[in-house]
């Protein structure tokens, strides 16, 4: 299927490895220019160099900031060869914040995870949503997680802030911007192998005592699927999401986790 998305630009957060970078690799696949943003600029721009091989017809320009700061998102909006503001695509996504006991977080944890995965996508949102309004196209995927539909108890940091995204984006998607062709949806990744499941598995260990395999064993056995996702698949769905199929599609939350849910709604 061709998603008719060839020729656009997309900006992905975290884009370096991960879901972030599953994305990026989707859409690149799809014929889109990524300006693909992360903190550690070797890994970064050696994702570049490995997925230029894959999409030698795109641009693909790294930028290695911090896009949960003034000066990161400056950066990527001003990189030379890049859109400015003006992204046909915008995919949010910033390392949740750590695991741990509600009762061990004080005032400047709490900001922080709400800076990075709450007020961050909307900087991001605010400085793009009406270029895309203006032009008659926009995507805009928030990459949120599964506890917002099911919370994880040693992720309160990431329950809360996700939460207020999610509410947020629910009202943006409903304003007369959807009527200019600009759609808001998020996706809620249940366990991919990622970097970060890895930390909240020995996050776990650490609290039961058991091991790590023992952890990632229970964690897959409970899954419908018998396994984690992979950024392959997870990129997959944001592609469609980004697409011109899809324009009829918008403040929706897509639960991918296997089957993991066990709720009717």
């Amino acid at each position: 299927m061709d998603l008719g998305i060839k020729g656009k630009w997309a900006l992905v957060g975290g884009a370096s490895k991960g879901l972030g970078w599953g994305c990026a690799r989707a859409l690149a696949l799809e014929g889109v220019n990524v300006v693909m943003v992360a903190r550690g600029a070797d890994v970064l721009n050696q994702a570049v160099a490995d997925l230029q091989k894959e999409a030698p017809g795109v641009t693909l320009i790294p930028v290695a900031a911090d896009i949960t700061t003034e000066a990161g998102r400056a950066a990527l909006f001003s990189v030379a060869g890049g859109p400015g503001k003006d992204f046909d695509i915008v995919v949010t996504n910033a390392g949740g914040p750590p695991p741990g006991d509600f009762r061990n977080w004080d005032r400047e944890a709490w900001i922080k995870a709400v800076d990075a995965n709450m007020l961050t996508p909307i900087e991001l949102i605010k400085a793009t949503i009406d270029g895309m309004a203006a032009r008659g196209f926009g995507r805009i995927v928030n990459i949120t997680s599964s506890s917002v539909k099911s919370p994880i108890d040693i992720l309160g940091l990431s329950n809360g802030a996700r939460s207020g995204l999610t509410g947020f984006v629910a009202g943006v998607a409903r304003t007369k911007i959807a009527a200019q062709g600009v759609t808001l949806n998020n996706i809620l990744p249940g366990k991919f192998d990622t970097d970060r499941i890895r930390t909240t598995v020995e996050a776990t260990a650490q609290k039961t005592g058991k091991t790590v395999a023992e952890i990632r064993a229970q964690q897959q056995a409970v899954v419908p699927a018998g396994r984690y996702g992979t950024p392959q698949e997870f990129g997959a769905l944001c592609a469609f999401i980004c697409s011109q199929q899809a324009s009829y599609i918008t403040g929706q939350n897509f639960l991918t986790d296997g089957g993991a849910y066990p709720g009717t709604y």
